[in-house]
Formats: structure tokens, C-alpha cells, sequence
């Protein structure tokens, strides 16, 4: 069985959302660490486009967002489940809210002057503004809260997460989900990394418990390896075997077209390549890279846009 490659940095909120999840199974994994901004040439020749934080590889098959990372890992290790039975569709549903609504409003409080001003002390001004510009133009188009109203939502939002957690230890029953991992990130982010702002946690202690317990599962066991043979990695690989998944066409667009495949709203940078599979829940593209060979790269179909790209 191929190794587990996460290519992350140990500061991005997303990327802890994975690493718990490794922990929480029990996974071996390998650990990138990659730029947290542009330019990033090793990233792309995997992605050969996408540069948002995390992704993983499994020899030749690359995986953006980790929505689809969560049912990638699920596949390798089904238990203990992400997905329970009786509450599947709420965790999903759950998971998206978090992952986009709360990640948003957290962010827009961690990331406000006093939040942004502490992340950046002591570091020389260039750095502060060299983020500010990669995350301005992976933002392009956004609509981004104040920080007043930021806050006033991330407190709201804490609230209603004390309020599953009244009777629970986790949010949807006694044990974690898929739900639980994606909430708990832009937490992770204002107590862990951004800790001046870790105050408004204080006023839902149901809350820090339950980040205590989720904090306990760790990492799992990982080896470092460096970008350059990630890359020698998926050069010497081939891509998995295509599932027998029917063809789901929502677009027009066959399989064998040359297509292009972008987030909808954050970090749009699109990547190229033949469309080889368009199942229910996701997409598949090949592409060719000179020096990581020929890769599959995989998206969810939620949050992504497909288009075509002209024969010209």
C-alpha cells in the first residue's frame, strides 16, 4: 500500500483538521512541509494549478480539499468512522458549514488588527505584507466580514457549539465525526497559533473541553521527507486504477476533454489537464508534469467549477 504524503505547513488550520484525523485513525503518514505563500514551483508540479493548503499524494494521485482528503482517508482506514451511520448526512452538512462559515468568520477575528498585529510581531514588515498580498489575491472577488461583525458571529457561532456539546462529548454523539475535526480548526487557530485572540473561547468552556479532547487523539506517527521526493515519489509511480463509478455528466463536457477545474470563491488558480472521471461526488483529471510524470489530480465536485477549455 502506497504512503500517506500530506503536504502542509504546521500553522494552517486545515491542514491540523487532517493531521488530528490521521491521529484519530491511527495512520502512518509522510509530512511536506511546504511555502505558506507563493511561490510555491513544487506544489505546482504536483497540482499543476491548485495551491491551497493541504493536499495529499498517494504515490501519483494528488487530492485537493480536504473534504475529499476526509473520504480518502475514510477509504483507508474505515474505523473508526467519520461517517456513522445515523448521523452521516448532519456530519457532512455540518463539516461544510464549518469549513466555509465559521472558518470565515474565525479568520476575519483572528486576522483583525489587534489578531494580525501579534501574528507578525517581531517578524520584519516585508513578511506581514508579503502574506497580506498572497492572501489578497487568493481572495479576489470575496466579500470578507469587518471585525466587529466577525467577532460578533464567531461568538454566536461558539455558543451554538456549547449548545451540542451540553450533553455530549462530541458534537454529534459520544464519539468524534467528520463534523467535530472541521469546527474544530478555526478554533485550533485562535488558541493555538494566534493565542492573544484565544480569549473568546473563555466564555464557552463546553467548548475548550471539547478541543481538549480532540487535541488528545494527535497526530499519529509520521516520517519527514522534503518536496523534491514527493516529487520523485510520484514520477516513479503510476496512477491508481480509475474506480467503476458510473460517469455522472452534468456539464456536456466528455471524458477525454481538455478541462480546467478552480474553487468557486478562495484561491480560484485553476488547473488543466484531460478530464478521465466525473463520479457523483467527484472529479478526476490527468495531467503531465516534467518532472512528477503523469499524475491524476482529484476534486470534490462541491465548492469546484469544471469548464472546458476551446480545442484552439
Amino acid at each position: 500500500m502506497q504512503d500517506l504524503i500530506l503536504h502542509h505547513y504546521p500553522t494552517s488550520p486545515f491542514s491540523e483538521k487532517i493531521r488530528l484525523i490521521l491521529g484519530y485513525k491511527q495512520l502512518a503518514w509522510k509530512s511536506v512541509i511546504i511555502p505558506s505563500i507563493m511561490p510555491k514551483p513544487d506544489v505546482l508540479a504536483l497540482t499543476g494549478g491548485y495551491r491551497k493548503t493541504p493536499f495529499l499524494q498517494v504515490g501519483a494521485d494528488i487530492y485537493c480539499d480536504t473534504a475529499l482528503i476526509c473520504d480518502v482517508l475514510e477509504r483507508r482506514q474505515p474505523s473508526p468512522t467519520l461517517y456513522p451511520t445515523h448521523s452521516k448526512g448532519v456530519a457532512r452538512v455540518l463539516a461544510q458549514w464549518a469549513d466555509t462559515t465559521l472558518f470565515w468568520a474565525a479568520m476575519a477575528y483572528n486576522l483583525s488588527p489587534r489578531g494580525a498585529a501579534a501574528m507578525f510581531a517581531g517578524a520584519p514588515p516585508e513578511v506581514a505584507k508579503a502574506f497580506a498580498a498572497d492572501r489578497g489575491a487568493m481572495s479576489t472577488g470575496m466579500t470578507r466580514l469587518r471585525p466587529g461583525d466577525a467577532t460578533a458571529a464567531y461568538k454566536s457561532y461558539l455558543r451554538r457549539l456549547a449548545n451540542m456539546l451540553e450533553s455530549q462529548p462530541f458534537l454529534l454523539g459520544e464519539a468524534p465525526t467528520v463534523a467535530d475535526f472541521a469546527a474544530y480548526h478555526p478554533l485550533w487557530f485562535s488558541r493555538v497559533r494566534n493565542a492573544v485572540m484565544g480569549d473568546i473561547l473563555n466564555a464557552t468552556p463546553a467548548v475548550l473541553a471539547w478541543m481538549d479532547r480532540l487535541a488528545a487523539l494527535g497526530h499519529g506517527s509520521f516520517d519527514k521527507i522534503d518536496s523534491g521526493d514527493a516529487i520523485a515519489v510520484a514520477a516513479a509511480s503510476q496512477p491508481l486504477a480509475l474506480g467503476d463509478e458510473p460517469f455522472q455528466d452534468e456539464h456536456g463536457i466528455a471524458l477525454g476533454s481538455r478541462v480546467s477545474i478552480a474553487a468557486e470563491t478562495f484561491g480560484t488558480e485553476p488547473t488543466e489537464g484531460e478530464l478521465v472521471a466525473a463520479t457523483r461526488m467527484h472529479y478526476t483529471l490527468r495531467r503531465t508534469d516534467e518532472r512528477a510524470g503523469t499524475v491524476h489530480v482529484h476534486f470534490p465536485r462541491i465548492g469546484y467549477v469544471l469548464r472546458a477549455l476551446d480545442a484552439a
